[in-house]
């Protein structure tokens, strides 16, 4: 059902940008069509139940909140580091949050996503502006009229 309102938000958006004679009512289209692919997006990666690759059993997705039983230290009280030079986590950590992690992918598409709809927001209303100090209208019918 989430996915389906994320394709009808995209269809409305499609449909403002193809039927709507306005500039700025055409880039409010697009935008809104951008903003429905970051919510699919997102959507797509988050998992509302893992399951554990090792035991089967499905287990709620979590953020993994690490405290001090988590990491392990040797007989000295200090981190134990790896070769990469990175702390080495307890079983106990890779057994409760690894399975049930959420997909990191997603969001940095998304993250990416927002960026670069910023940076083609910004071109299509400096056009719109252009366009409306020379022509003096937003009507893509009137400018295509003018023919100057």
């Amino acid at each position: 059902m989430p996915y389906a309102l994320c394709f009808l938000l995209f269809m409305l958006g499609l449909y403002c940008a193809v039927v709507k004679k306005n500039m700025v009512k055409i880039v409010i289209g697009i935008m809104v069509m951008e903003y429905a692919v970051n919510l699919f997006l997102i959507m797509l990666g988050y998992l509302p139940v893992a399951v554990n690759p090792v035991t089967g059993e499905e287990i709620p997705s979590k953020a993994p909140i690490v405290s001090r039983e988590h990491i392990v230290v040797d007989e000295n009280g200090q981190t134990v580091v790896d070769e990469n030079g990175q702390i080495r986590m307890s079983e106990k950590f890779h057994e409760e949050f690894v399975p049930a992690s959420v997909d990191p992918l997603p969001q940095a598409l998304v993250l990416t996503s927002i960026v670069i709809s910023l940076g083609s927001l910004a071109l299509m209303i400096s056009i719109c502006i252009r366009v409306y100090e020379k022509y003096g209208t937003f009507d893509i019918t009137q400018i295509r009229r003018l023919k100057g």
